[in-house]
Protein backbone atom coordinates (compact mmCIF):
# COMPACT_ATOMS: atom_id res chain seq x y z
CA UNK A 1 0.00 0.00 0.00
CA UNK A 2 1.61 3.45 -0.91
CA UNK A 3 1.53 6.13 1.48
CA UNK A 4 -0.87 8.39 -0.67
CA UNK A 5 -3.12 5.18 -0.19
CA UNK A 6 -5.65 5.18 2.61
CA UNK A 7 -5.72 3.22 5.41
CA UNK A 8 -7.76 -0.14 5.04
CA UNK A 9 -9.32 -1.84 8.45
CA UNK A 10 -11.29 -4.74 8.65
CA UNK A 11 -13.84 -4.81 11.81
CA UNK A 12 -14.90 -8.42 13.19
CA UNK A 13 -18.09 -8.05 14.50
CA UNK A 14 -19.09 -4.35 14.88
CA UNK A 15 -22.68 -5.02 16.21
CA UNK A 16 -23.94 -1.11 16.58
CA UNK A 17 -21.08 0.62 15.32
CA UNK A 18 -19.88 2.14 18.77
CA UNK A 19 -15.74 0.76 17.57
CA UNK A 20 -16.92 1.43 13.85
CA UNK A 21 -17.39 5.05 14.51
CA UNK A 22 -13.74 5.89 15.73
CA UNK A 23 -12.49 4.09 13.24
CA UNK A 24 -14.20 6.15 10.70
CA UNK A 25 -13.36 9.42 12.18
CA UNK A 26 -9.61 8.40 11.18
CA UNK A 27 -10.11 8.19 7.49
CA UNK A 28 -9.38 4.62 7.12
CA UNK A 29 -11.69 2.83 4.30
CA UNK A 30 -13.77 0.04 6.81
CA UNK A 31 -14.64 -3.55 6.01
CA UNK A 32 -17.09 -4.47 8.78
CA UNK A 33 -18.14 -8.39 8.61
CA UNK A 34 -21.56 -8.70 10.39
CA UNK A 35 -22.83 -12.06 11.17
CA UNK A 36 -26.39 -10.96 12.21
CA UNK A 37 -28.92 -9.39 9.64
CA UNK A 38 -30.33 -7.08 12.35
CA UNK A 39 -27.17 -5.66 12.99
CA UNK A 40 -26.85 -4.89 9.63
CA UNK A 41 -29.38 -2.45 8.97
CA UNK A 42 -28.79 -0.61 12.44
CA UNK A 43 -25.26 0.25 10.81
CA UNK A 44 -27.06 1.06 7.58
CA UNK A 45 -29.17 3.91 9.85
CA UNK A 46 -26.37 4.67 11.65
CA UNK A 47 -23.99 5.32 8.73
CA UNK A 48 -26.39 6.33 6.11
CA UNK A 49 -23.98 5.84 3.03
CA UNK A 50 -20.65 6.81 4.74
CA UNK A 51 -18.40 6.38 1.74
CA UNK A 52 -15.37 4.74 3.87
CA UNK A 53 -17.66 2.04 4.82
CA UNK A 54 -18.34 -1.23 3.80
CA UNK A 55 -20.50 -3.64 5.76
CA UNK A 56 -20.27 -7.35 4.68
CA UNK A 57 -22.94 -9.76 6.13
CA UNK A 58 -21.03 -12.26 6.74
CA UNK A 59 -19.47 -15.10 8.85
CA UNK A 60 -16.32 -14.37 9.98
CA UNK A 61 -14.90 -17.61 10.35
CA UNK A 62 -16.17 -18.69 6.25
CA UNK A 63 -14.66 -14.76 5.21
CA UNK A 64 -11.46 -14.61 3.55
CA UNK A 65 -10.40 -11.75 5.83
CA UNK A 66 -6.50 -11.16 2.94
CA UNK A 67 -9.61 -9.57 -0.14
CA UNK A 68 -8.98 -6.24 1.61
CA UNK A 69 -5.36 -6.44 2.23
CA UNK A 70 -3.04 -4.86 2.97
CA UNK A 71 -5.00 -3.72 5.99
CA UNK A 72 -5.11 -3.56 9.95
CA UNK A 73 -7.56 -5.66 11.73
CA UNK A 74 -9.76 -4.41 15.20
CA UNK A 75 -12.85 -6.27 16.82
CA UNK A 76 -14.31 -7.15 20.11
CA UNK A 77 -14.34 -11.24 19.25
CA UNK A 78 -16.96 -13.18 20.21
CA UNK A 79 -15.15 -15.29 23.36
CA UNK A 80 -16.39 -18.92 21.86
CA UNK A 81 -15.03 -18.61 18.56
CA UNK A 82 -11.85 -16.73 19.70
CA UNK A 83 -9.82 -19.62 18.68
CA UNK A 84 -10.93 -20.19 14.92
CA UNK A 85 -11.24 -16.53 14.52
CA UNK A 86 -7.11 -16.12 15.16
CA UNK A 87 -6.60 -19.31 12.92
CA UNK A 88 -8.48 -17.32 9.92
CA UNK A 89 -6.21 -14.63 10.56
CA UNK A 90 -3.26 -16.43 11.02
CA UNK A 91 -4.34 -17.85 7.13
CA UNK A 92 -4.96 -13.89 6.39
CA UNK A 93 -1.18 -13.02 7.90
CA UNK A 94 0.53 -11.79 4.18
CA UNK A 95 -2.41 -9.28 4.15
CA UNK A 96 -2.95 -8.42 7.64
CA UNK A 97 -0.48 -6.58 9.55
CA UNK A 98 -1.69 -5.62 12.41
CA UNK A 99 -4.48 -7.10 14.80
CA UNK A 100 -5.94 -5.23 17.78
CA UNK A 101 -8.65 -7.30 19.50
CA UNK A 102 -10.66 -7.37 22.73
CA UNK A 103 -10.57 -11.17 24.04
CA UNK A 104 -11.39 -12.91 27.40
CA UNK A 105 -8.65 -12.08 29.67
CA UNK A 106 -7.74 -16.26 29.72
CA UNK A 107 -7.45 -16.47 26.62
CA UNK A 108 -4.90 -13.16 26.09
CA UNK A 109 -3.02 -14.67 28.89
CA UNK A 110 -2.83 -18.05 27.03
CA UNK A 111 -1.50 -15.96 23.30
CA UNK A 112 1.14 -13.97 24.97
CA UNK A 113 2.69 -16.32 27.38
CA UNK A 114 6.38 -17.60 27.67
CA UNK A 115 7.28 -20.98 28.37
CA UNK A 116 7.68 -22.18 31.54
CA UNK A 117 4.63 -20.81 32.50
CA UNK A 118 1.25 -22.17 34.10
CA UNK A 119 -0.74 -20.18 30.61
CA UNK A 120 2.50 -21.23 28.03
CA UNK A 121 0.79 -23.97 25.66
CA UNK A 122 -0.18 -24.86 22.29
CA UNK A 123 -2.36 -21.97 21.44
CA UNK A 124 0.64 -19.52 22.35
CA UNK A 125 2.86 -21.70 20.11
CA UNK A 126 0.40 -21.24 17.50
CA UNK A 127 0.00 -17.13 18.07
CA UNK A 128 3.81 -16.65 18.05
CA UNK A 129 4.91 -18.51 15.13
CA UNK A 130 3.82 -15.96 13.03
CA UNK A 131 3.09 -13.07 15.41
CA UNK A 132 4.24 -10.97 17.74
CA UNK A 133 2.15 -10.73 20.63
CA UNK A 134 1.76 -8.15 23.34
CA UNK A 135 -0.51 -7.40 25.92
CA UNK A 136 -2.17 -3.68 25.49
CA UNK A 137 -4.42 -2.95 28.36
CA UNK A 138 -6.86 -5.02 30.94
CA UNK A 139 -10.54 -4.55 30.71
CA UNK A 140 -12.78 -5.21 33.76
CA UNK A 141 -16.33 -6.18 33.69
CA UNK A 142 -17.75 -3.14 34.81
CA UNK A 143 -16.34 -1.43 31.45
CA UNK A 144 -18.96 -3.53 29.72
CA UNK A 145 -23.09 -3.15 29.74
CA UNK A 146 -24.48 -5.27 30.83
CA UNK A 147 -21.04 -6.55 32.73
CA UNK A 148 -19.75 -10.26 31.35
CA UNK A 149 -19.08 -12.47 34.16
CA UNK A 150 -15.62 -12.79 33.08
CA UNK A 151 -12.51 -9.79 32.50
CA UNK A 152 -11.22 -9.22 28.85
CA UNK A 153 -7.84 -7.32 27.31
CA UNK A 154 -6.85 -5.97 24.46
CA UNK A 155 -3.69 -7.58 22.30
CA UNK A 156 -2.01 -6.51 19.87
CA UNK A 157 -0.17 -8.95 16.98
CA UNK A 158 1.76 -8.11 14.73
CA UNK A 159 2.59 -10.09 11.56
CA UNK A 160 5.84 -11.38 11.01
CA UNK A 161 7.49 -10.36 7.61
CA UNK A 162 9.07 -13.71 7.48
CA UNK A 163 7.21 -17.21 8.49
CA UNK A 164 8.63 -20.79 7.92
CA UNK A 165 7.15 -22.44 4.69
CA UNK A 166 6.93 -25.68 7.06
CA UNK A 167 5.04 -24.29 9.80
CA UNK A 168 0.90 -25.85 9.33
CA UNK A 169 3.27 -29.32 9.38
CA UNK A 170 4.78 -27.97 12.36
CA UNK A 171 2.20 -26.99 14.62
CA UNK A 172 0.98 -30.45 13.70
CA UNK A 173 3.67 -31.84 15.90
CA UNK A 174 3.06 -28.94 18.15
CA UNK A 175 -0.22 -30.05 18.62
CA UNK A 176 0.88 -33.33 19.47
CA UNK A 177 3.24 -32.23 22.00
CA UNK A 178 0.69 -30.24 24.10
CA UNK A 179 -1.89 -32.90 23.63
CA UNK A 180 -1.55 -34.09 27.39
CA UNK A 181 -0.12 -30.93 29.11
CA UNK A 182 0.99 -32.31 32.05
CA UNK A 183 2.60 -35.51 30.67
CA UNK A 184 6.04 -35.36 29.24
CA UNK A 185 7.16 -35.47 25.41
CA UNK A 186 8.08 -39.17 25.62
CA UNK A 187 4.41 -39.99 26.45
CA UNK A 188 2.95 -36.98 23.87
CA UNK A 189 4.99 -38.29 21.26
CA UNK A 190 6.01 -42.06 21.22
CA UNK A 191 2.79 -43.14 18.93
CA UNK A 192 3.59 -40.94 17.00
CA UNK A 193 6.95 -41.03 16.02
CA UNK A 194 7.43 -45.42 17.87
CA UNK A 195 10.60 -45.41 16.15
CA UNK A 196 12.49 -42.66 17.69
CA UNK A 197 15.18 -43.40 19.63
CA UNK A 198 13.62 -41.68 22.90
CA UNK A 199 16.06 -43.14 25.49
CA UNK A 200 19.08 -40.94 24.31
CA UNK A 201 17.50 -37.96 23.76
CA UNK A 202 17.50 -34.89 25.96
CA UNK A 203 13.89 -33.81 25.96
CA UNK A 204 12.04 -37.61 26.61
CA UNK A 205 11.19 -36.34 30.22
CA UNK A 206 10.41 -32.45 29.33
CA UNK A 207 6.95 -31.55 28.99
CA UNK A 208 5.86 -28.99 26.23
CA UNK A 209 5.46 -26.16 27.89
CA UNK A 210 9.07 -26.31 29.30
CA UNK A 211 10.41 -25.65 25.51
CA UNK A 212 10.43 -22.45 23.60
CA UNK A 213 8.99 -22.51 19.72
CA UNK A 214 12.81 -22.96 18.59
CA UNK A 215 13.71 -25.72 20.69
CA UNK A 216 10.04 -27.78 20.04
CA UNK A 217 10.99 -27.04 16.01
CA UNK A 218 14.81 -28.20 17.06
CA UNK A 219 12.68 -31.18 18.37
CA UNK A 220 10.34 -31.64 15.43
CA UNK A 221 13.39 -31.72 12.87
CA UNK A 222 15.09 -34.41 14.59
CA UNK A 223 12.31 -36.73 14.82
CA UNK A 224 11.17 -36.01 11.53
Amino acid sequence: MCASSPQVIVEIGPGQGALTEFLLASGAQVHAIEVDPDMVERLARRFPAHPNLRVHQSDVLTTDLAQWGPASLAGNLPYYITSPILDRIRKARTAIRTSTLLIQKEVADRVIAKPKTRDYGYLSVVTQSWAETEHVVHVPPEAFRPPPRVDSSVILLTSRPEVPTDLDAFLKFAAHAFRQKRKNLRNNLNGIYPMADWEHMAERTLRAEQMTIEELRALWRKLS
